[in-house]
């Protein structure tokens, strides 16, 4: 074990991907390979054993697939996990398991092995400062929130606009299903790749009261209704004589993203003004928070997602020392915020 290094333990049956991804893992100084094992139920034991701060782990795998390995493993030695898959089903299922992050396993080698590697070598960095029992036992056990009637007296032309990365698929899981049916529009981005991005969409649209979409080009915003924006593609917020609408186009990353919150946040600030609520939750990094300073300035009302509710309190921290957020909240109590918020108005 490295002191001063992260010390990465990798689950995957594959001798070949483990041996790869060692290579790949020690060109970086800063992480440590501890590790390494192909037989599940041996590499249960030796996390224990060893306690590594990240650990990797394949899906596909024989004897114990990676979600049952994720189940076993997050109850009794909370660490925090990160999935590579290259199958959106199985990385939501992984996190909804434990896992605090994924990473799209590549399909060839060359240039998609690099892009990967580093990739890797970020998302570790992320996962080696999530909190992961602490905010597990607070979304399984918190009690549900309901405001299905919060809505009746809302005036038209208000917006929602909600950004977030590491942790954030259970983050704004837990604020969309806290709004009623007739809760304003809300336009999201979270950090996660193209695909991915419309597999997650679709899921929060079969549990929540809302109706959730990934965003097209062009989509129209109406009460009711939640867009994703896409891997891959900026969402920006417009308005016209008809109301509000997306749009969606590719672009260079901007803090770091494509899609960025900070985009997102600029244009609602600028399209919606003081009928926007922007929220900014769990993540690495200051996506959003610059974003959410603009909001605040033209009159929006802000929420920071609090540091104990937090998987990575980054994104949320940095927006809240700049001044860009009006009101830190936990995750439970966020989407009971917004309602209480927009009911005044």
């Amino acid at each position: 074990m490295a002191p001063n290094k992260i010390n990465v333990f990798i689950v995957d049956d594959s001798l070949l991907y483990r041996n790869i991804l060692s290579v790949f893992l020690h060109q970086d100084d800063s992480i440590n390979v501890v590790g390494a094992e192909g037989d599940p139920f041996l590499a249960l034991e030796a996390i224990k054993k060893i306690k590594p701060d990240v650990v990797i782990l394949d899906i596909e795998m024989p004897k114990m697939n990676g979600i049952e390995f994720l189940k076993k493993l997050i109850p009794e030695f909370p660490v925090p996990v990160v999935v590579v898959t290259a199958m959106p089903i199985e990385a939501f299922e992984a996190l909804e398991a434990g896992a605090v992050e994924f990473v799209k396993k590549p399909s060839a080698k060359g240039d998609n092995m690099k892009t990967f590697s580093e990739e890797l070598r970020g998302v570790i960095k992320i996962a080696s400062k999530a909190e992961v029992k602490k905010v597990r036992s607070l979304i399984i056990n918190k009690p549900k929130v309901h405001n299905d009637e919060l809505f009746s007296l809302i005036k038209d032309n208000h917006v929602i606009a909600i950004g977030a990365s590491t942790g954030g698929t259970d983050a704004i899981k837990e604020v969309l299903e806290g709004l009623p049916k007739n809760a304003p529009p809300a336009v999201i981005v979270i950090h996660m790749p193209p695909k991915f991005t419309q597999m997650y969409a679709e899921r929060l649209n079969r549990i929540c009261k809302i109706d959730v979409k990934e965003a097209q080009d062009g989509d129209r915003l109406r009460p009711g209704l939640a867009l994703v924006g896409a891997g891959g593609l900026h969402l920006r917020l417009v308005k016209d004589h008809r109301g509000y609408y997306v749009k969606c186009e590719a672009g260079e990353k901007v803090s770091g993203h494509c899609p960025s919150v900070d985009v997102l946040f600029s244009s609602v600030a600028e399209a919606a003004k003081e009928k926007a609520v922007g929220v900014i939750l769990t993540g690495m990094g200051r996506d959003g928070a610059d974003g959410l300073f603009r909001m605040k300035k033209a009159g929006a009302h802000t929420i920071g997602q609090d540091k104990e509710s937090c998987v990575v309190y980054g994104m949320p921290m940095v927006a809240f020392n700049i001044g860009a957020v009006v009101k830190q909240s936990p995750l439970e109590n966020i989407s009971t915020e917004i309602c209480a918020f927009l009911k005044e108005k």
